[in-house]
This record gives C-alpha cells, sequence and structure tokens, in this order.
C-alpha cells in the first residue's frame, strides 16, 4: 500500500498506549498526527512495576528528569532480582543487572574464576559484582567514573498507572491528542482489508493511515479484526493466572525485586515508595484459585491495602506483530510472565523497531517482514530465558517443579545450555535483550556447573590469577565506602 502516513492512531491508553505515544511524537515531531482513543470506563492491567535497565534511556530521549519521574511514579531504584527457593528449597541467588568481574581480553572473566575454584578459589561469582554487593548492603549511590569496574547498571520500581498517566501528559503537551470513547466497530478497506477507521459508542469517528493496537490482552485490531493467529506456549510456560494485591511500605526499601518460588508457582515483591506490589503467578492444571490466594496472603510483609485482583493469561504470541496498517504493541502482541521484568521492555522495544522502520510514504511488506523477523527472535529468546529458570530446578516438592524440569524444552535454549555445560560459554542471539552476563547468573544460579573453561585462563600462573582476582575483588568493593541506604540515598536524591 503506497500512501503517505499523515496521522496514527493508537487504540488503547495505559503503559503501552502513552509510552508509543510519547515516543512517536518525540522523533516524529509534527510530521505526523498521533491520535490516542481511550476510555476511562476501562481497566489496565496495571500490575507491572519492575523494569530492566533500557529504560532509563527511553526516558532520556524524551527528556524526562530522572528525580521527576521517580516522584511522579513513587519509584525506587532496581538493582537486581533475588531468586529464592528456585533451585531447592530454601537457596537463593541473585541475577543482577551487573558483570561480574573485569574484563579480561579473550575469554570472559567466568572462565579465570572457574580454573580458580578448581584451585581451591573460595569466592563466589557474585563477589566480583557491585551491584551484588549493594544489594547484600541495601544500599545505593551514584557512581561518577568513567571506570569500568565500577560500572552499576540499574533500573526502576515504579506505578506503572502512574507512569502511564505522567506520559500522557508529556505527550499531550507535546500535541498528541487524545478521545474518550469506547471503540465499537472497526471501519476495513472492503478491498485490501487496511484498517481505515475506528467508530466510538459516541457514534464519532477516528480515521488514520497507521494504527497501533494496544488494546491489551482484548487485541481488538490485530487479532479480533484482522484474524491473526496466537501462538500458545503453555506447553513450555503452563502458568496461566496471577494474583495481585497492594500492601502498606514496608519499613525498609529493598533496591531490588523478590521472586520466591513456591510450590505451585512464584511470588513477587517489589518496592515503591508509598507501598509495595505483591503477586503469584501459577497454572490453573496444579492449583486452584482459593490455595494460590491462601499462599500470597500468608507470605506478605505489611497489611494490604487493597483487594486481591486476578489476572488470566495465556503465555505466547501473535504470529505477526504487524499486519497490513497494524502494529501490535503490548499485551495485544504477546505476553510473557514478569519473571525477568520484561513486559514494559518490550513496549519500549517494539515502538523503538517501529519508528526505525517507520514508513514515511507507505507501508512495504520488506518493511513488514522486517519487523516481524525481529519481534519474533526477541519474544522467543525472552521466552527461552525464562523457561530455562523453571527447567534447570532440582526441587521434588511438587509435580508443577518436577514437570517443569522433565518437560521437553525449545532447542535452541537447549544448545545454550549443553554449551555452558561443556565449556563454559554462552552464544548471543541478535536480539536476545539478556547478554552473557544475564544467562551466566541465572545457569550458574539454578546449580549448572561447567564441566571446563578455555584454555586461554591457563596462561597465568597460579600467582598472578590468585593476583588478578584479588584485585578485581578489592577494587568492586572500593565504591562501597560512598554509598547509602537505599532509602537514604532516595530522600537526599529526591528532596535535592
Amino acid at each position: 500500500m503506497q500512501n503517505a502516513i499523515n496521522k496514527v492512531v493508537i487504540a488503547g491508553g495505559g503503559t503501552a498506549g502513552w509510552m508509543t505515544a510519547a515516543l512517536m511524537k518525540k522523533i516524529l515531531g509534527q510530521q505526523v498526527q498521533i491520535e490516542l482513543v481511550e476510555s476511562e470506563d476501562i481497566g489496565i492491567v496495571g500490575v507491572g512495576e519492575a523494569t530492566i535497565p533500557p529504560i532509563q534511556t527511553f526516558n532520556q530521549v524524551l527528556g524526562i528528569d530522572e528525580k521527576e519521574f521517580l516522584r511522579e511514579t513513587n519509584g525506587t531504584i532496581k538493582l537486581a532480582i533475588k531468586f529464592e527457593n528456585w533451585r531447592v528449597d530454601g537457596e537463593s541467588y541473585f541475577h543482577t543487572f551487573g558483570a561480574p568481574g573485569a574484563n579480561m581480553g579473550f575469554c570472559n572473566f567466568q572462565h579465570y574464576w572457574l580454573r580458580a575454584i578448581r584451585e581451591g578459589h573460595r569466592a563466589s561469582l557474585w563477589d566480583y559484582d557491585l551491584n551484588y554487593l549493594c544489594c547484600l548492603e541495601e544500599s545505593f549511590n551514584k557512581v561518577n567514573s568513567q571506570n569500568p569496574m565500577f560500572d552499576m547498571p540499574y533500573a526502576y520500581h515504579f506505578d506503572s498507572a502512574l507512569y502511564g498517566r505522567y506520559l500522557r501528559k508529556l505527550a499531550e503537551q507535546s500535541g498528541v491528542v487524545r478521545t474518550e470513547g469506547i471503540i465499537e466497530h472497526i471501519q476495513q478497506d472492503s478491498e485490501n482489508g487496511y484498517i481505515t477507521g475506528l467508530q466510538l459508542k459516541n457514534g464519532a469517528q477516528v480515521q488514520g493511515d497507521l494504527f497501533v493496537d494496544c488494546t491489551g490482552i482484548r487485541a481488538l485490531l490485530l487479532q479480533k479484526t484482522l484474524d491473526i493467529e496466537y501462538v500458545d506456549w503453555s506447553k513450555w510456560l503452563p502458568a496461566d493466572s496471577a494474583l495481585a494485591v497492594q500492601t502498606e511500605r514496608f519499613e525498609k526499601t529493598l533496591p531490588y525485586t523478590r521472586s520466591i518460588a513456591h510450590k505451585v508457582g512464584w511470588q513477587w515483591r517489589i518496592p515503591l515508595t508509598h507501598r509495595n506490589g505483591n503477586g503469584i503467578v501459577y497454572s490453573s492444571r496444579y492449583t486452584n484459585d482459593e490455595n494460590a490466594e491462601r499462599i500470597l496472603l500468608s507470605n506478605l510483609e505489611s497489611e494490604p491495602v487493597n483487594d486481591v485482583k486476578k489476572v488470566s493469561f495465556k503465555t505466547g504470541r501473535t504470529v505477526k506483530q504487524w499486519d497490513k496498517n497494524v502494529i501490535a504493541v503490548g499485551l495485544s502482541s504477546g505476553f510473557l510472565e514478569p519473571l525477568e521484568s520484561t513486559s514494559i521492555h518490550l513496549i519500549q522495544s517494539a515502538v523503538v523497531r517501529l519508528l526505525k522502520l517507520f514508513p514515511q510514504n507507505g507501508i512495504t511488506q520488506s518493511v513488514i517482514d522486517l519487523y516481524n523477523q525481529e519481534s519474533e527472535v526477541e519474544y522467543e529468546t525472552i521466552r527461552d530465558f525464562i523457561v530455562l529458570h523453571y527447567h534447570v530446578n532440582q526441587r521434588n516438592d511438587s509435580d508443577f517443579w518436577i514437570d517443569m524440569r522433565n518437560m521437553d524444552i525449545p532447542d535452541r535454549l537447549r544448545n545454550k545450555i549443553e554449551v555452558f555445560s561443556s565449556v563454559g560459554n554462552m552464544f548471543n542471539d541478535q536480539h536476545d535483550i539478556f547478554r552473557d552476563a544475564s544467562w551466566l547468573q541465572v545457569m550458574l544460579g539454578q546449580g549448572i556447573q561447567p564441566k571446563d573453561y578455555h584454555p586461554a585462563a591457563n596462561v597465568p600462573t597460579s600467582e598472578q590469577l590468585r593476583e588478578t582476582l584479588n584485585r578485581v575483588f578489592e577494587a568492586k568493593r572500593q565504591p562501597l565506602s560512598k554509598m547509602l541506604p537505599h532509602d537514604e540515598f532516595l530522600k537526599r536524591y529526591l528532596s535535592s
């Protein structure tokens, strides 16, 4: 279809809709009209409160001041996720945003550490990770240094509903038009099936050239109207339900998310400045809502401030995220459980991908195909990373965990596990948002011990190796004296 894109219509608000609107307006300016249609009468899922570091780039592109953002969203700092009871009951490990160790040249740091372990070295890999050390001390501060040894990537916990409202304010100030209304009918071109407009219950009609489906799991445009198939991944990720509840602020604000495994699933604890976010993810094949709610409510650190809210879902993705003149962003394009806090990032990457391929003078199939290919790889690599956590567990206390350990897994994931198990290495997929350090920490944390390491790690003598590891060990601790308790950092930073 070779028609210029003069107007973009975003169907649906919430985090997905307003992230899309804000970034598109910032990048495209006045070249394209942007109109967002949403209704106050339609609720949003709104349980996602944790993010990964690329959210910083998104906010920076929008020109958002970090202090204002944290105040507006009741946000806190996130350095890692602590996984509790995932390998076996009573054991925990951290998946931090940092990269343990230092750049050692041809092969990665873990190979030198693996050799040292064989020679009697006792420090864990995480002892060389500044993010981890700050998590232990429950502290944080800005590190003003260009030394990569002191790099400490971080993300945020925040109230996603407040974030959506904050972005709405910025987007409307920049010229995005918001239309209140419930979509009643979707108009299509009778010849090519392209969507031409949205008819609202109040009689209004909204026409456009390009449509972004942010209608959540209803997927009104891409799935309901264009009939794009949904690929079900529940054979690998059988969880289909979540219960969420907000509680009073706990007395201490941790700088990390907690993911706590139970017999039938896992529980999240996310600290905000005004309250805590809590929830449990589980499969209806292994337990019922009543039991899941009992587990959740009996494992809270503070008193609930609202009723328990249920969210039902089917893990998977649409075969295409872009079809004809419709791009699905957010839950309308697929769902992956929030184990690694990827929901908001998938919104961000979808919008960035669309803007990089934005069709100024008409939509071409080659652009659609490229967009869909990249989306497919991104979704599948995140899926595999989540499956990894479940599959390599060693729990024997329930059918759920035993079945997850014994299930057949995707070939790409099996290959990753086999390569790491044999030689301690990883291989990257181009659109995998999780890099080597992430896969490394989860594999080691879940108990996978490589049988070998790279021969380059044999070059230094044993004494040289000890000296090198000791230097890294001490260097990682240098910034700790300047760290503040997380709550103290937030208090000082947000009052300045």
